[in-house]
């Protein structure tokens, strides 16, 4: 047999999954790390911690496996923006990874926006300046620890996001790699030459011998006994950021494709083609996926809050037991009676991005029930997640062809149905357990000619449901143009 073993390194713990050449996946093992967070708004990871729970996470996978029996590689996943930088003779990290979530490079970021660089670093990486991404945090550590830029111009140092530590160690020190979706997180790559971008180099003051090569998604990034395992050397083939895993687990393998993740928020990331469209404002244009000798990119935007309605609906107002329970009641009601509820609990994300506003209830009268409350919080997950993806596609000039979701809010058929109705596009739902591993799965097996193409892997989708546009689409315009003098009262 050939197995995958495919980890999953998210930012709060490893995943190891063993998957099959067909997708399958056989069994699942979870190590947690710790979080640090030694001043407000600062966010730390070990990154000795995270290697070696790979090892620990791939070890307990294995422990009834008899590797000489069978063919094993490894394909890997993980958190984006996360940066570590490490000595490249002691292969020892000169401080704590900063994570995407940390906002020690602020200031950075602040100055150089002042400075009037927001613009040129936006139409050579697609992204905004903006401390989320690798090159303010990489910046901060030259700038910060002890003898660190002094090391780095000596070319002593290396950095790379997780992907690229993990290959290294796994590799002992032969292989300084990354992928071009992980490379395209940083505000370093040139997303049109597909190169590091000598420009962004000199505004982040980051030596170019610190940074790693640069592969497509497919490529064989190098090879491991992962920590004397194997006997032989097994090839590490396949490496992926998270969001562009699942994008390519939902197999969004041509342009018009999207997946939204419903979860607290929801991601929504759209592919665009081959063509690197400047991004809607507050949105951001990264590489999508690159292998097959192709690369597509693709828009990204996140949504503060969708899953998190229905949970308030819950803990706060005590107005279900659990989120299962909106749908029978929001059911009850042909419409929510002209209610709009606008959950900006944390102001309102893309593609609004205001920080300021709160959230409001607007249509309220006296024939009011809870049941067209409770469907107007429903209304409002599909109304956000349906504003995103109309500025991604009409921007990009992509006719969006088919949304595929996963998370939890999608068991909601009503959801699903008026997402269906707000879009006028099929949602569909897989039965993928782990979006981004498989992506990861799926760029081993394009490496190792499993497959010969996108159109051969696509046929192994598994789709649990598909659902069409029902409702009058002259209808759906009159309650989306509703929702949007909602928000705009909001914005005012």
């Amino acid at each position: 047999m050939n197995y995958i073993i495919a980890i999953d390194q998210s930012t709060s713990a490893t995943k190891a999954m063993l998957f099959t050449d067909k997708c399958e996946m056989l069994k699942r093992v979870n190590v947690a790390h710790k979080q640090y967070y030694p001043k407000p708004g600062w966010v730390e990871h070990d990154p000795e911690e995270i290697y070696a729970n790979v090892l620990k996470a791939t070890a307990e996978l294995l422990k009834d496996e008899n590797p000489a029996e069978n063919t094993y590689s490894l394909a890997i996943t993980n958190q984006r923006e996360t940066v570590v930088v490490w000595d490249k003779a002691t292969g020892k990290p000169v401080c704590n990874a900063v994570v995407w979530q940390c906002m020690r490079g602020a200031d950075i970021c602040n100055r150089l926006k002042a400075e009037g660089y927001g613009k040129v670093v936006q139409e050579k990486s697609g992204l905004l300046i903006d401390p989320f991404f690798s090159a303010s945090g990489a910046k901060w550590i030259l700038d910060n620890v002890d003898g660190a830029r002094r090391r780095a111009d000596r070319g002593e140092l290396l950095m790379g996001t997780i992907d690229s530590w993990l290959v290294w160690k796994l590799s002992e020190g032969r292989s300084h790699v990354t992928d071009y979706t992980n490379a395209s997180r940083t505000m370093l790559m040139n997303i049109h030459t597909m190169q590091w971008d000598d420009e962004l180099l000199d505004i982040f003051t980051i030596p170019r011998t610190m940074l790693p090569e640069l592969l497509p998604c497919d490529g064989v990034f190098g090879e491991t006994t992962l920590g004397g395992i194997f006997a032989e050397p097994i090839k590490i083939a396949g490496v992926i950021g998270d969001s562009h895993g699942a994008l390519t687990g939902q197999m969004c393998f041509e342009a018009g494709l999207g997946k939204a993740t419903y979860g607290t928020g929801s991601s929504v990331m759209v592919n665009i083609g081959e063509n690197a469209s400047p991004a809607p404002d507050g949105l951001v244009t990264s590489i999508g996926l690159a292998a097959c000798g192709k690369v597509f990119y693709a828009f990204e935007g996140n949504i503060h809050c969708t899953g998190a309605t229905l949970k308030w609906l819950e803990e706060q107002l005590k107005m279900i037991g659990s989120p299962a329970d909106v749908e029978a009641e929001a059911a009850s009601v042909a419409d929510s009676g002209g209610v709009y509820l606008v959950p900006a609990f944390a102001g309102l994300g893309a593609p609004w991005w205001n920080d300021e506003v709160k959230g409001a209830v607007f249509g309220l009268t006296l024939g009011t029930t809870r049941a067209h409350f409770l469907r107007a919080a429903l209304e409002s997950i599909a109304y956000q997640v349906n504003d995103l993806v109309k500025a991604m596609t009409v921007k990009a000039g992509v006719a969006l062809k088919e949304i595929r979701v996963d998370g939890g809010p999608t068991k909601n058929k009503l959801l699903m149905q008026f997402q269906a109705d707000c879009l006028r596009v099929p949602v569909n739902c897989s039965d993928i357990e782990e979006a981004s591993a498989l992506g990861a799965v799926i760029m081993n097996g394009l490496s190792r000619k499993v497959w010969a193409s996108f159109e051969e892997v696509a046929r192994l989708r598994k789709g649990k449901w598909r659902l069409e546009a029902q409702d009058n689409e002259e209808r759906m315009n009159v309650l989306v143009a509703g929702w949007h003098k909602a928000v705009k009262q909001l914005l005012k």
